[in-house]
C-alpha cells in the first residue's frame, strides 16, 4: 500500500511541476528548445515512474526506516530547502559551504573536516563552474558589495 501512496504523491508532484514548467520563458533565445524542455522531460519521467510504481505488484512486507533515520532524512531535506532559499542571497560559495557543513556532520565528519569540505567545495565548484565551464553562478549580495 505504501508504494501506491508514494506513487500517487510523486504523480501529483510531476503533474504540478509540468504545469509550472510550461510557463518557463527565456528573456532571450539561447538554445533551440528553451528552458522548459529539461524540467518537463524529467518530470514526465517521474510521472511515468510513479504510474509504474502504482500499477506494480504491491509488497506486503514493507519495512519503514526507524524514527531516528526518518528524522535525519527530514533534517537533510530542510537543509537543502534552506540552501535553495539562500542560494541567491548568500551566493554559491557561502551557501554551499553552509550546506555542506551539516551534511558532512550527518555523515560522521568531524567539525574540522566539515568546515574544510564546505569551504573547499564552495570555492572549488565555483571556480570549476563559473570560471572554467562558464556557468553563471550567483556571487551573493555580500560579495557584490565587497567588489563594488
Amino acid at each position: 500500500m505504501s508504494e501506491r501512496i508514494l506513487g500517487g504523491l510523486l504523480l501529483f508532484v510531476s503533474i504540478a511541476g509540468i504545469w509550472i514548467a510550461r510557463s518557463f520563458e527565456a528573456p532571450f533565445s539561447y538554445e533551440p528548445v528553451g528552458p522548459r524542455a529539461f524540467p518537463i522531460l524529467i518530470l514526465a519521467l517521474l510521472g511515468i515512474s510513479a504510474i509504474a510504481l502504482m500499477l506494480g505488484k504491491a509488497s506486503h512486507n514493507t519495512v519503514w526506516a526507524p524514527p531516528p533515520v526518518l528524522k535525519r532524512i527530514g533534517a537533510l531535506f530542510l537543509i537543502v530547502l534552506i540552501y535553495a532559499f539562500l542560494f541567491d542571497k548568500l551566493g554559491f560559495i557561502l551557501a554551499t559551504a553552509l550546506m555542506v557543513i551539516p551534511v558532512a556532520r550527518f555523515f560522521s565528519g568531524s567539525w574540522k573536516q566539515a568546515v574544510a569540505g564546505g569551504i573547499g567545495l564552495g570555492v572549488g565548484l565555483f571556480i570549476l563552474f563559473d570560471r572554467l565551464l562558464d556557468v553563471a553562478l550567483p556571487t551573493g549580495l555580500w560579495l557584490n558589495k565587497l567588489l563594488g
